[in-house]
């Protein structure tokens, strides 16, 4: 009897610390606040301190563009706020593009950017507004449930975000009309985001997508980063966050994965993946591609980091984008 109430014990503790660890765990990864931007760019391991420089001067131009503050009403009755520039005009626009390419007065073409975990929408693209900008583009940069000035407490992680990026796709049919022709790109989880919107029946007014550096869901992504950075089980951490994330935010961590959305997607999609992403394995990359029906492109970018390939290379991502873009708003 000693023995099995020594037994009993010792997994009433086990169990007392799983769910500790779980709590812990949840508490720091999908509730706003808890959530950090500087934990999020150590775990990345992206040294952004190089590119200040180009931020802050793609900066100046893109806050002196016209712009304003917009809103939806999300699914489930959260306000989602977003930063939305008008496309430039021919003057406006500098007059063209290094490479040739001349921008269109009055075109009707857009494109909607949805950031990363921790990031805001007007913060995190704009270094990559200049060049949507000056080709003609009207952008959208929402910002994700659960961050910026957007309401909702728990993070979406693509699940519940792919929900609102249909909301932000209709609002800019809306707003620029029935002819507009629509790109979605995404970086990390805004990544995972468009490429789990790709399995949704989208409006034609969609005409391709952008995944830089995607995930294929929060489960797998999250037991990546326990097992090879932190070096530790994923059990029973994860599956735990899994329960109390059902009961709270209402999605399972594994209930939308984006290399079975890509399987049912009709839109043609550009991958693209950081070499040296040890945050985002390069090997999600891979296998979404393989398992995505629609056309697809691929591009890695040798020796990037998790969201560095605009930055590692940008002559490559820019040229990339354009033939993509030949190719889809055709």
């Amino acid at each position: 009897m000693g023995a099995l109430k020594n037994i009993v014990a010792a997994a009433g503790i086990l169990a007392t610390a799983g769910i500790g660890e779980t709590v812990y765990f949840y508490n720091r990864t999908m509730k706003r606040g808890n959530a950090k931007t500087d934990r999020t760019i150590k775990m990345s391991g992206t040294d952004w301190s190089k590119y200040y420089p180009l931020m802050e001067e793609r900066k100046g131009f893109v806050l002196a563009q016209t712009h304003r503050d917009v809103s939806i009403t999300s699914f489930d009755g959260l306000k989602l706020h977003g930063t939305y520039f008008p496309a430039l005009s021919h003057a406006e626009s500098t007059g063209g593009t290094e490479d040739g390419e001349e921008n269109t007065s009055g075109a009707k073409k857009a494109v909607i950017c949805f950031h990363g975990y921790t990031g805001e929408g007007l913060s995190n693209h704009v270094a990559i507004a200049d060049y949507f900008l000056k080709r003609g583009y009207a952008m959208l940069m929402p910002d994700a449930r659960a961050h910026g000035e957007s309401e909702g407490d728990y993070i979406g992680f693509g699940c519940l975000d792919r929900q609102d990026a249909l909301g932000w796709i209709n609002w800019m049919i809306q707003e620029l009309g029935e002819d507009v022709k629509i790109m979605l790109h995404g970086t990390s989880m805004g990544g995972a985001t468009v490429l789990m919107t790709s399995g949704l029946e989208l409006p034609a007014n969609v005409k391709g997508i952008v995944s830089d550096c995607g995930f294929t869901s929060p489960k797998e992504v999250f037991t990546y980063v326990l097992n090879h950075m932190y070096h530790l089980p994923a059990f029973p951490a994860i599956q735990g966050a899994d329960l109390l994330n059902r009961k709270l935010a209402g999605y399972g961590m594994d209930e939308c994965n984006a290399k079975y959305e890509v399987q049912k997607a009709k839109v043609p999609i550009l991958f693209i993946h950081g070499s040296a992403d040890t945050f985002v394995p390069c090997s999600m990359c891979h296998e979404i591609y393989d398992n995505c029906r629609s056309p697809k492109r691929k591009l890695i970018i040798e020796g990037a980091a998790h969201a560095e390939s605009y930055y590692k290379d940008m002559e490559t991502y820019e040229k990339a984008l354009t033939e993509f873009a030949e190719e889809i708003m055709q």
